[in-house]
């Protein structure tokens, strides 16, 4: 940044600090105004559509300024954020007014894309995380903390694992080491806000003795990390970072774990973007998460969200929140008790981070109290359960009735948003305070007692008592009575028809009432900050109801969803079976026209009789929807939620894959068959005994040949695979593949119905057993509105083909079918023709009538109608 030659002593200390801080927007505290100069300015500008001005600094040229009155900071610093900006909040830390020279100033806070407390900044329904990553030799390390929330996570593992983790937790904010630039661009293709660390920090003693020192600890054995070396070097980095931010208030992150991969479902970033589990590929479609998250609150939301993208695999978690949800499904007024206690909860994990860093508002305090208030009774109503799990549950729950008694008796029920408007703690909490509240809010009638007092004294009638800010209180006295005023007043103001004087007990009462209200507000401040660091106290015990509440919110959801929908318990086993009967896709049957009913399927796969189902039939039939359903019924089973099904019973699948649907990436100058063919070759390297595969048209981005063989051999490959027998859904519109189901013994096949009537198809979208030996591609493209001369040479080279049964080389393909006539001849050389030729050539158009036009319309008309019939007998 360029300085002026010639620096005041406010742009001196501007600069000092600015160098602090490169690469960040400082917003500079001037008075009441928050100001941005320089290169600064101009971007704060653009991005917040306020006035860029300029200002003369001194002797020196003028600089770029722009700025915005400080009460508008939450409305702005979002905007700022989201840009993608680190924004450095610079703040006055004396009072002007003592101030001997420039007014001291220092950041109070770095707020950056992954860290900040601002509602305008988050989003409820969603994680804040900031990433940290470190590329060790061999093995990578990640570490994520949502700062909003004190969630702090770390994992390591190879490339895959990793990039699977960003790709779930979707950070706002990545850090790394500036050496490893070239590492992180190789390996980063989402566009991630990142921040480059100097090489030191990345040091493994130095971040064992940063989370050492935060957790109050000698070892990292108790968290169950100590082994994760990489891992520790990512955690501690993110330490490191808050420090360097001025983020030192954190006590809510008060523990650490690690992502063990065992844990959880295997779904890659093409398989997440394929079933549309969290957003929709196409503009107005609807994704999973929008049709199974009815929870109530934000916390809630946030878990659902992790649970959709981080299903489990072991069966006794699954089992236990199916038994939960089983519970309330069966227990509606169980169900509707907790749905009312839920909806005055609110965003209770927030809420208590923002008690640990001193950020939380006398009405954020109101709501934690009304949050807490609907803990109790949640605790008794599981306590009073007959299932085992739920009394658990409750008694993991706090009350936290101290809390919640000191905030009820000591704040006011509709206290001020700002701490310094006074107004915020009750009568006869404290003694003093109650003292200068009487003198502030009895000043009206001391004033009137007062007024009274010398109007009698003075025999003054139309004395008055006024107030400016010039001269603050006084005494009125029109000129027609002057002569009365009393030796011992001070006269002040001369106006045109009075004088206006003040009196010892006057200027006494101003100063008294004037230092009450600071002393007020004050002491009203001391008192909050107690009742805040009484909070503080309780933070362990309401992150871990706001924990258990999540959970609950989402089994409620469960339940509910599951009840309107009419979806079943599943069950869920060790066993190597996928056996669905009548199953739905969950977000097509929630979006039909209303009257339309969604057509269930059965579904079952295992590794003795049928490993692999090749379905075929035309493309409309649905296909698609079949294999993404059953995708999307285990993943429900999986995170614990009933399905869309009659019954179910899912052997516990470990990797999910999917080549479902085209995902070009054109603009990286990769073609639909590369993309088709990376995303395949994903899959083959990385299936397990456990996998179940969708593939959808493989190889239809190539050659017929071509496609056919690559998906031929495709099938053999799982089929004849030496460890794995992955379940599989083979959809294809290769009728050549049936075949294969008679050398491969686990290999059927299945097509999706279609009926033909009267030349026309209806789709049954009906799976049953055997192959479809007809693509009804023709019928498809007339349906779509196809011109009728295309659909017509179509038909034609169709009939062709199929007479040669196949055998025909390409290259004399052309050459053998029969030449379109693209240019109609009107009158061709034929008996008809000529026949209509003469009868035109007699009539002479200029003299012919209306009447008598319509007379020899009629006259072709019945010539040809009887021509016709000649021809059909």
């Amino acid at each position: 940044m360029s300085k002026p030659v010639e620096l005041t002593p406010l742009m001196k200390q501007y600069f000092s600090i600015k160098d602090k801080y490169p690469g960040a927007l400082l917003l500079f505290r001037v008075g009441d105004f928050y100001e941005t100069f320089l290169e600064d300015a101009i971007k704060t500008s653009k991005v917040l559509g306020i006035v860029l001005t300029k200002r003369s600094n001194g002797s020196a040229s003028s600089v770029e300024l722009a700025g915005f009155p400080h009460h508008s900071l939450e409305v702005y610093l979002p905007k700022l954020v989201k840009a993608g900006y680190r924004v450095a909040i610079c703040d006055q830390l004396e009072d002007p007014k003592q101030a001997k020279g420039i007014v001291q100033r220092g950041v109070t806070e770095l707020v950056t894309p992954g860290l900040s407390f601002s509602d305008a900044v988050l989003d409820r329904k969603c994680n804040n995380y900031l990433a940290s990553i470190f590329f060790g030799k061999d093995i990578l390390g990640i570490s994520f903390l949502d700062l909003s929330t004190g969630e702090f996570l770390l994992a390591e593992g190879d490339k895959s694992y990793i990039e699977k983790l960003l790709q779930g937790f979707a950070p706002s904010e990545v850090v790394f080491n500036k050496k490893q630039q070239s590492l992180w661009n190789g390996f980063s293709k989402d566009g991630f806000h990142a921040y480059a660390l100097e090489d030191w920090v990345f040091q493994f003693d130095y971040t064992y003795g940063l989370l050492n020192s935060h957790f109050g600890t000698s070892s990292l054995k108790g968290f169950s990390i100590d082994h994760y070396s990489t891992g520790i070097i990512a955690a501690g980095v993110i330490l490191h970072y808050l420090t360097e931010t001025e983020h030192k208030e954190i006590k809510h992150i008060n523990a650490i774990s690690k992502l063990e991969e065992h844990q959880y479902v295997w779904l890659d970033q093409f398989t997440i973007k394929a079933l549309e589990l969290i957003a929709p590929q196409q503009l107005g479609g609807t994704a999973l998460i929008e049709i199974l998250d009815r929870t109530t609150t934000p916390m809630g939301a946030r878990l659902l969200k992790k649970w959709l993208l981080f299903p489990l695999k072991e069966v006794l978690p699954i089992q236990e929140r199916l038994a939960m949800v089983a519970y309330i499904v069966e227990h509606t007024e169980l169900e509707a008790l907790l749905a009312g206690y839920l909806k005055q909860i609110g965003d209770l994990e927030r809420l208590i981070s923002k008690v640990a860093v001193g950020r939380i508002n006398p009405r954020e305090m109101l709501t934690l109290k009304r949050a807490l208030e609907q803990i109790h009774p949640i605790k008794e109503a599981l306590a009073h359960t007959a299932l085992p799990l739920f009394q658990t549950l409750s008694e993991k729950l706090h009350s936290c009735h101290h809390l919640v008694e000191n905030i009820h008796n000591k704040l006011q029920e509709n206290p001020p948003i700002l701490t310094n408007q006074g107004g915020m703690i009750k009568s006869d909490v404290n003694d003093r305070l109650d003292e200068l509240n009487t003198l502030i809010y009895n000043g009206k009638d001391y004033l009137l007692q007062l007024q009274q007092k010398e109007s009698q004294r003075t025999h003054i009638p139309s004395l008055k008592i006024s107030y400016n800010r010039v001269f603050g209180y006084y005494l009125e006295v029109p000129n027609a009575h002057k002569e009365k005023v009393p030796t011992d007043w001070i006269r002040k103001q001369t106006l045109a028809n009075a004088e206006r004087y003040i009196t010892e007990e006057l200027k006494h009462y101003e100063e008294n009432i004037v230092h009450a209200a600071e002393q007020a507000h004050h002491l009203e401040q001391q008192l909050y900050q107690a009742l805040v660091h009484d909070a503080i106290s309780f933070i362990p015990r309401i992150q871990q109801n706001a924990k258990n509440i999540a959970q609950l919110d989402c089994y409620v959801s469960f339940a509910q969803q599951a009840r309107k929908q009419g979806y079943t318990k599943p069950m869920v086993d060790d066993s190597m079976t996928l056996d669905l009967k009548g199953n739905r896709h969950p977000v097509i049957e929630q979006r039909l026209p209303i009257g339309t009913t969604y057509t269930p399927n059965d579904v079952q796969l295992d590794q003795e009789q049928q490993q692999i189902m090749v379905i075929t039939g035309p493309n409309m039939a649905g296909k698609s929807a079949l294999l993404r359903q059953v995708a999307l019924t285990v993943l429900m089973a999986q995170m614990g939620s009933f399905v869309p099904a009659s019954s179910a019973h899912i052997g516990i699948v470990d990797k999910i894959f999917t080549r479902v649907g085209a995902s070009d990436n054109l603009a990286q100058g990769e073609s639909t068959f590369m993309m088709e063919m990376t995303e395949t070759a994903s899959i083959m390297h990385n299936l397990s005994n456990r996998s179940l595969i969708l593939m959808d048209e493989i190889g239809r981005g190539t050659s017929t040949y071509d496609g056919i063989s690559i998906a031929w051999a495709l099938v053999e490959y799982l089929h004849n695979h030496p460890r794995y027998k992955a379940k599989t859904l083979f959809a294809t519109h290769y009728h050549e593949l049936n075949e294969l189901s008679k050398e491969l013994l686990r290999v059927k096949n299945f097509n999706v119905a279609v009926q033909e009537i009267s030349g026309k198809i209806l789709f049954l979208h009906k799976l049953i057993p055997g192959g479809s030996e007809h693509s009804f591609g023709i019928h498809v493209a007339q349906m779509a509105g196809m011109p009728a001369t295309i659909l017509d040479r179509a038909t034609q080279v169709l009939h062709h083909l199929s007479e040669a049964g196949g055998k025909m080389h390409p290259k004399s393909m052309a050459g053998s079918l029969p030449q379109m006539q693209y240019q109609l001849s009107l009158f061709e050389e034929n008996e008809t023709c000529n026949h209509f030729k003469s009868f035109l050539d007699k009539i002479d158009v200029n003299t012919l009538t209306p009447v008598e036009a319509l007379l020899k319309l009629n006259e072709i008309k019945n010539v040809l109608k009887k021509k016709e019939n000649n021809h059909k007998s």
